[in-house]
């Protein structure tokens, strides 16, 4: 069962990177977005979230 979530995480990595994408400023930015209701979820996948929220993406409280 850990093997499984182990892929998931593997490949969520490895398509930020594909993308050029900091993957923990993206999982930061994305769990926010997701907090609230939204109807255009398909924008938060790593290709869209780039192209519309990369450039400010939003970040946690809790940074330093």
């Amino acid at each position: 069962m850990g093997a499984k979530y182990v892929g998931i995480i593997q490949s969520f990595i490895v398509t930020c990177k594909m993308q050029d994408i900091n993957p923990y400023v993206y999982l930061v930015d994305v769990l926010q977005r997701v907090a609230n209701p939204a109807k255009d979820v398909h924008e938060l996948t790593p290709r869209l979230w780039r192209d519309k929220f990369g450039q400010n993406p939003l970040i946690s409280d809790l940074a330093d």
